[in-house]
C-alpha cells in the first residue's frame, strides 16, 4: 500500500507519459488485460485511456484493472487512468 507522499510522486510522474492502451467498446477482455500486466511489469507506472464507447463507467474499469492486475490505482483524470505495480527490478524509486 502507497501513502500519500508516493501516491503524488507517480501522479508527477504520470503527467509526462502518454497513454499506452485503450479501453474501447469491448470492454476489458482476458487479452487485454494480460497485455496491460506485462506493460506494468516492465514499466511499473502505466497511463491507460477509456473511449466514449466504454461499455462501462471509468471508475468501474480502473477498480476492475487494479484488481485484475494486482496493481495501485494511482488516480482517475477524466477519462485517464494510471496504474503502479512494483517491479522485481524496480526502475521507479518511491521516497
Amino acid at each position: 500500500m502507497l501513502n500519500k507522499k508516493q501516491k503524488v510522486f507517480l501522479r508527477s510522474l504520470a503527467q509526462k507519459e502518454k497513454a499506452i492502451f485503450q479501453v474501447g467498446k469491448e470492454g476489458l477482455s482476458d487479452n487485454s488485460i494480460a497485455t496491460i500486466n506485462n506493460a506494468l511489469r516492465k514499466r511499473e507506472l502505466i497511463k491507460i485511456s477509456v473511449l466514449k464507447s466504454a461499455p462501462v463507467e471509468v471508475k468501474e474499469i480502473a477498480l476492475d484493472l487494479a484488481a485484475m492486475t494486482k496493481s495501485e490505482l494511482i488516480q482517475i483524470i477524466g477519462r485517464q487512468i494510471v496504474l503502479y505495480k512494483k517491479a522485481k527490478d524496480t526502475k521507479i524509486i518511491l521516497p
